[in-house]
């Protein structure tokens, strides 16, 4: 295996020349058109599919007799399933699109899509149409899955090595951002007196534009296999990026290490909102409050990533976030509660902030989110430097794959836990628990994590020279 530093594909001609990069900073690079138009198109991206989720979750819950007969449950769970479904069919064909084509310019053909989008749920909202509100609850994760496999691979291409990290950590750190600004944003047009939808189409509408507006000034990314031909057999072409993701052994394994991340995270997040109710006692604030924590954690950890890892990939990073996410996973519920709160009116958020184990409950919150980044980022750029640029985006769009099934068996193992009567706080014991053993059995079969984390203890904090 090659060492991380110095195991860079040579064919990413567009990295910028060293002079010229060692004039930027992590944050620097937000200024740079390299980064920059890219950075504001997936935020963009990113809160439009949560603001359109949530706001839709919230209609569901309140208004759901006015469209249909189905159980808001029922349909509720619909709605996510649809979103997630284009994942699992197309982004085998969306990693073939984004090696074959410049990746510019299908980021702005996904924007205009998204623009499109964006107003058939107008008209769904309009007519007070689920099936049309369904259909562009779809095609937003149909447009998520074509952007995510070139969004990654266009990194390696505009930012050099010591930069890679860097960009890969504001992405994370904004992808959260902008998924709980989303969602606080959905949530809250929704639950205005008139239902909310004209403010909710028109906010999506705007943001979708602006979208657009970043992505015309990405710059271009040529493509990696110009002869590849595209075929639509979602099966076989679903198998075949698999299969390219696991040409390299690292690469797989950091890929379904990162997988595992989103199977974990997903399993607390979906949890919350319960957990806050019923454990907690807690109101709509409480909740807005934990997932704020989770994605400051996020995002912090993301950011945090450059720093110790000074400028360059360092795996020896994820172990350090593996055994947080168990510690801190651990903590959290243990913390909790030992009894189900009351079927009394909520707690304010004040009165719950005035108790001392909430902070202790927030704190942990906040830690295992920064973990999880982490964890993250340097898997993420890992698996970006690693892979063959001929087929970089295919890898990427397996991780997407990969990652998407993790989160649905999460989710149904989560639900069968529950069914049958095991508490909140024991399912994120057990999955903390459980992701210690998957770091182990990650880490023995890759010792390269290992062996950088113990090389680097006693210097990772200290500043390197130059």
């Amino acid at each position: 295996m090659n060492p991380p530093d110095t195991d860079m594909n040579a064919a990413d001609a567009h990295a910028p020349q060293a002079e010229e990069r060692g004039r930027h900073s992590q944050f620097g690079l937000l200024r740079a058109r390299r980064f920059g138009p890219l950075f504001v198109t997936q935020f963009c991206g990113a809160f439009n599919d949560n603001i359109f989720k949530s706001a839709l979750t919230v209609l569901f819950a309140f208004h759901a007799a006015k469209w249909t007969s189905l159980q808001t449950e029922v349909l509720t769970n619909l709605a996510m399933a649809l979103f997630i479904l284009p994942f699992f069919l197309f982004s085998a064909v969306a990693g073939n699109l984004a090696d074959k084509y410049d990746k510019a310019r299908l980021a702005r053909l996904t924007k205009i899509l998204e623009i499109v989008i964006i107003l058939i749920g107008m008209l769904g909202f309009f007519l007070e149409s689920l099936g049309l509100l369904l259909s562009a609850l779809f095609l937003l994760g149909l447009q998520s899955t074509f952007f995510g496999p070139l969004k990654y691979a266009i990194l390696p291409q505009h930012l050099a090595a010591d930069e890679l990290v860097g960009g890969n950590a504001l992405v994370e750190a904004g992808t959260f951002v902008s998924i709980l600004l989303g969602t606080l944003s959905g949530s809250l047009l929704a639950g205005l007196p008139s239902g909310g939808t004209a403010w909710i189409s028109g906010v999506s509408l705007v943001i979708a534009f602006v979208g657009y507006l970043a992505s015309c000034r990405i710059p271009p990314a040529p493509a990696s296999a110009p002869e590849l031909v595209i075929r639509l057999n979602p099966v076989r072409e679903t198998w075949r990026c698999i299969q390219f993701s696991r040409v390299n052994r690292s690469v797989f394994l950091s890929i379904l290490g990162i997988s595992w991340f989103w199977l974990y995270g997903s399993i607390f997040l979906a949890q919350l909102p319960i957990y806050t109710k019923n454990v907690l006692g807690g109101d709509s604030g409480t909740i807005a409050l934990l997932l704020a924590v989770f994605s400051v954690g996020i995002g912090g950890g993301s950011l945090l990533c450059e720093k110790l890892s000074r400028h360059r990939l360092e795996p020896g990073l994820v172990p350090f976030g593996a055994f947080g996410l168990t510690l801190f996973g651990l903590d959290f519920a243990w913390a909790s509660p030992a009894t189900l709160a009351a079927a009394a009116a909520p707690l304010p958020l004040v009165e719950l902030l005035a108790r001392p184990n909430t902070w202790r409950l927030l704190a942990d919150l906040l830690l295992l989110g920064a973990c999880g980044g982490i964890y993250c980022v340097p898997l993420y750029a890992l698996v970006q430097q690693r892979s063959d640029t001929a087929c970089r985006a295919r890898v990427i769009a397996a991780n997407n794959i990969l990652n998407s099934l993790f989160m649905v068996i999460g989710a149904l193992l989560a639900a069968l836990l529950l069914k049958h009567g095991h508490s909140m706080p024991t399912l994120f014991a057990l999955t903390a628990s459980i992701n210690l053993l998957v770091a182990i059995y990650i880490f023995s079969l890759v010792p390269e994590f290992i062996l950088r984390a113990i090389g680097r203890r006693g210097s990772a904090f200290q500043k390197t020279e130059d």
